[in-house]
């Protein structure tokens, strides 16, 4: 017997369903069921508004009409008068059939069951205060109103994204006859990038290793000039050149096929020439090359070998000359060596300095090292 009637008039169920298990009592199995077949046509109104709670929710009213009445009648074949209310028992039973129907068909993607009630609970507490509030809770409120961690509660919110995904053939609005899987995606421009940086990458762990870590230092660690000249304790200008030098190489090493020469593949003196020359009690010694903290210390053990084993010497010149960059390291040894030529009685005096070497070596406040 339906009723189409929105506001169709309640039933009292309870007393439906007192009524017809006196007259089961006693009745044959074709009765039985004819009156089951009754009981149930008195109570379709009522699953058809339960039903009607879930509308909106993406699945179609007609669907959730017939769960409801498939509950319905599971509750009419399985209810026990013993047990209580027959209308407790029906709300339990058809609600229960209506979340199984959305959790195994209104899901656009598989989410765990705990998550899926949480959803639809964070929902409705949602709702609800921001109805007592006037304005959007916050994950925090709506984590303590369910009593729930409030990691659950972004969890959740997450997972409900997955109820009805759009899909990527959908017509992409403001688009003519374009789906939305056609604006998603372009050609990565790094993807050209991709040979050139394995090869950059294979050619820098050639370079010595003082080199990579001033590469790595400047462009990974975001490091100024001035900044890593402090990290390795040298200058400045000495970091610009080692900068300078290790990236002409790499330029040259990825526009040629085959590896050019690296000037610098010995660590320990590379950048270091001594020549000494002997001229009666008088020495000699030309340096070239840069001068900084890396071959100070060889520097120093050349020169000191010269007043060891220098004999009678009596005078000592060392030729600067060739030497473009000094750091204070290098200043360093040049006053050891003036202390132990001293001791020693010998003369020492440092010629041809560059004009920015001479600029250092004039700052650091050892003028008498410059007497010509």
């Amino acid at each position: 017997m339906p009723v189409t009637d929105e506001f169709e008039p309640l039933e009292d169920l309870d007393l439906a369903a007192e009524e017809y298990t006196r007259a089961c009592a006693g009745a044959e199995e074709p009765a039985r069921e004819r009156l089951r077949a009754e009981f149930v046509g008195v109570a379709l109104p009522f699953a058809r508004r339960l039903a009607r709670r879930y509308r909106g929710r993406g699945e179609p009213a007609d669907d959730l009409e017939q769960v409801a009445r498939l509950g319905l009648v599971k509750s009419v074949n399985r209810y026990d008068p013993e047990r209580g209310s027959f209308t407790a028992y029906a709300i339990v039973t058809i609600t229960g059939e209506l979340k199984r129907h959305f959790r195994n068909h209104g899901w656009g993607v598989h989410v765990p069951r705990r998550l899926q009630d949480l959803s639809l609970e964070v929902a409705q507490a949602r709702v609800a205060l921001t109805a007592g509030l006037s304005r959007r809770p916050t994950e925090e409120e709506v984590a303590d109103r369910l009593g729930v961690p409030v990691a659950d509660v972004r969890e959740a919110v997450v997972s409900g994204a997955a109820y009805a995904p759009g899909s990527l053939n959908a017509h992409a609005e403001g688009y003519d006859g374009v789906e939305v899987g056609d604006l998603i995606g372009a050609d990565d421009p790094d993807l050209e990038l991709v040979d050139d940086r394995a090869s950059v990458e294979r050619l820098i762990l050639r370079l010595p290793e003082r080199e990579r870590r001033i590469l790595g230092l400047r462009f990974y660690g975001n490091l100024s000039q001035a900044e890593i000249a402090q990290e390795l304790g040298v200058s400045q200008m000495h970091v610009s050149r080692l900068l300078a030098r290790a990236l002409a190489w790499l330029r040259q090493a990825m526009l040629t096929d085959t590896l050019p020469p690296w000037s610098g593949a010995d660590e320990t003196d590379h950048r270091l020439a001594l020549t000494t020359r002997f001229h009666g009690d008088a020495i000699e010694t030309r340096v070239s090359g840069e001068i900084d903290r890396d071959n100070a210390g060889h520097l120093r053990d050349e020169l000191l070998t010269v007043l060891r084993d220098g004999g009678r010497m009596r005078h000592l010149t060392v030729d600067l000359g060739g030497v473009p960059l000094l750091d204070a390291a290098g200043v360093g040894v040049l006053v050891t060596v003036h202390q132990a030529a001293r001791v020693r009685g010998v003369k020492i005096k440092v010629t041809g300095l560059q004009a920015y070497v001479k600029k250092i070596v004039a700052a650091s406040g050892v003028p008498d090292l410059l007497t010509e």
